[in-house]
């Protein structure tokens, strides 16, 4: 079969390295300042971005003259907490660099992605963040877009476009490593295997690295309810487990309420260690030791991205730290 692929599109950076000048040479040249540029490495620049076809973003080039002045954001639910807190972190960071944002939540099942993506485009805003997993069709529509774009709060590279996230492997092998530090030796997994395999990929590879086998393996849907139904399938099963990773604090604080319910106390009778570290679990009993997602700083990086369009395409992986509350049998951190 034919290749369908669409190809690449030339970048500034493509044209830089052509000419072999930066990027911010090749940016003057285009936009005739705000810095000067000797005549010959002009004319290189200028016969690199007709030799390679460069045409430039339309987008970038408003938005780094201030006339995109808003981003859109396309966020799968504003309503969870983990992601009502990115959402802010993103509004601080837009603010930040002198731009509004525009919210769309992603869960309308009236609407399709697609046309929300379509319908965020038509606003001419200046740059795009997705807080969402894309299908590969989506994926080439945003590509298609002309629009500076960041994948938010993904575990590994998106093709073709920037991203930014946490390492969720080592965050959740950190958390396991942490409760096998208690002599936990049966430790479960509650998550999403759709939106958390990352983190339950961490799971088994710290226990693979103890020689403990894997404990009970419960795959579950995101959010409070989710979390309930794990700890009842863990009560009910042969066996409980003696701690368990849960894959976000929303899952965790639902197992709590389970537990709570058959009397079985954490960290008494099970211990719990969770994932996001969202305000959330600051306020249940026992509190939570999670892994925090540095959401500030992923919303800095994304905007960042935004703002240099022509930039090589990567993906940042931030680190998670783990805060040690009670619910693992720990004594809480000072300040915390």
């Amino acid at each position: 079969m034919p290749d369908e692929r669409r190809p690449r599109s030339v970048t500034r950076a493509d044209v830089a390295r052509y000419a072999g000048v930066s990027t911010a040479v090749v940016s003057y040249v285009l936009n005739d300042g705000p810095k000067g540029v000797a005549p010959l490495t002009r004319e290189r620049v200028l016969d690199a971005v007709r030799v390679l076809g460069y045409r430039p973003n339309a987008a970038a080039r408003a938005l780094s003259m201030g006339a995109a002045d808003m981003f859109g954001l396309l966020v799968h639910d504003n309503r969870s907490p983990f992601f009502a807190e990115l959402c802010h972190a993103l509004d601080q960071a837009s603010a930040d660099a002198g731009r509004s944002l525009l919210i769309v939540n992603s869960d309308r099942s009236q609407v399709a992605t697609s046309e929300q993506l379509r319908d965020l485009a038509s606003r001419q805003i200046g740059g795009l963040i997705i807080a969402d997993v894309l299908t590969a069709s989506e994926q080439s529509l945003v590509e298609s877009l002309g629009i500076p774009a960041v994948v938010i709060g993904q575990f590994g590279e998106t093709d073709g476009l920037h991203s930014v996230g946490v390492d969720f492997p080592v965050g959740a092998r950190r958390a396991t490593e942490h409760l096998i530090g208690h002599g936990y030796r049966e430790i479960a997994f509650a998550g999403s295997a759709a939106r958390y395999d990352a983190r339950e990929r961490g799971w088994r590879d710290a226990l693979s690295a103890a020689r403990l086998p894997l404990g009970p393996l419960v795959h579950t849907p995101f959010g409070y309810q989710g979390g309930y139904d794990a700890a009842v399938q863990l009560i009910d099963g042969e066996r409980m487990p003696r701690a368990v990773l849960a894959a976000s604090d929303q899952i965790a604080i639902g197992m709590l309420a389970a537990f709570g319910e058959r009397g079985i106390r954490v960290p008494d009778d099970i211990a719990i260690v969770s994932f996001d570290g969202t305000v959330s679990a600051d306020f249940v009993w026992p509190r939570l030791t999670t892994a925090v997602q540095p959401l500030e700083r992923m919303a800095e990086v994304a905007v960042q991205l935004l703002l240099d369009p022509d930039a090589e395409r990567e993906h940042r992986a931030l680190s998670a730290r783990l805060r040690i509350r009670e619910s693992c049998g720990c004594t809480a951190e000072p300040g915390h």
